[in-house]
């Protein structure tokens, strides 16, 4: 695995009411950060780890349940968004990290992010959504397909796997290689794994992001939207319009980035992070 070859990230595990969960790490003291995954894994937040801890903050990547290395099998209830959000206080508990805390999500993992800023138990004090669902954005095509419970107990797990691989080298965009995609898609191998992910899947619901529009017009805690511009599964005009309705938010946008930009753009990304969570 290529996230060993990062300057000073780690990877470590905590034991939690939901069992033992995964996480990569990076820096040892200054502000936590809590980093959200979706519809990968925290190999997704890899590139910049090491940046934000040289700009003094401490990340971590959490991988949720069933899903990266961390330990468990979600199902459609619990893969839900707030239940989703239930097991990040928990690994934020697990950890002693106590609020207000720094906050990012990415795909799906920005709905966690938005639901713990409008309801969660910990006090957020920044919200960064990179590349996010929002509002009526999600869950698409390749996602939404299994919502269907006859698609999941039809799809082989080459099917599977094929589609997975061509998602994510789109989501890759110009960063795409053999081997990144291999690293990407390498948790997918265990057949728990592949069955959290279609949980996951199946319990993406577009009422989840469109509820918290309330909650989030009357925050004033700041929020950064970090995109981008390439993003073919989430359009940057969704970020634009999350910027002109939502108080306190501002948009950095990552030219020539697909959906993940960090693996694009990782000094880009890092350093529109890094100074939204040092303000």
């Amino acid at each position: 695995m290529s996230e060993t070859t990062e300057t000073g990230v780690r990877r470590a595990e905590v034991r939690t009411g939901s069992g033992a969960v995964s996480y990569l790490t990076a820096g040892q003291e200054g502000p936590a950060v809590l980093l959200l995954h979706g519809t990968y894994w925290s190999r997704a937040w890899l590139p910049v780890l090491s940046r934000l801890a040289q700009a003094g903050l401490r990340p971590f990547a959490v991988d949720f349940p069933g899903l990266g290395r961390s330990g468990g099998e979600l199902t459609p209830e619990t893969a839900a968004v707030p239940a989703l959000a239930e097991r990040a206080e928990e690994f934020a508990s697990a950890l002693g990290l106590s609020g207000p805390l720094a906050v990012a999500g990415h795909d799906i993992g920005g709905a966690v992010a938005q639901h713990l800023l409008v309801h969660g138990r910990v006090e957020v004090s920044g919200l960064a959504l990179v590349n996010s669902v929002t509002y009526d954005s999600w869950p698409v095509p390749g996602v939404a397909r299994f919502r269907d419970p006859e698609v999941v107990a039809a799809t082989t797990a080459e099917e599977f796997l094929a589609a997975r691989r061509k998602a994510v080298t789109a989501a890759l965009a110009g960063a795409a290689t053999e081997r990144l995609v291999a690293d990407y898609l390498d948790p997918l191998s265990d057949p728990r794994v592949r069955r959290s992910w279609m949980a996951l899947a199946g319990a993406a619901d577009q009422r989840y992001t469109l509820d918290l529009v309330p909650g989030l017009r009357g925050s004033a805690v700041p929020k950064l939207l970090v995109w981008g511009e390439d993003d073919g599964f989430q359009k940057v005009e969704y970020a634009e319009r999350f910027v002109s309705e939502i108080p306190e938010s501002s948009l950095v946008r990552v030219p020539g980035a697909g959906h993940i930009p960090m693996e694009n753009d990782p000094g880009r990304v890092a350093r529109a992070l890094a100074d939204f969570f040092a303000e």
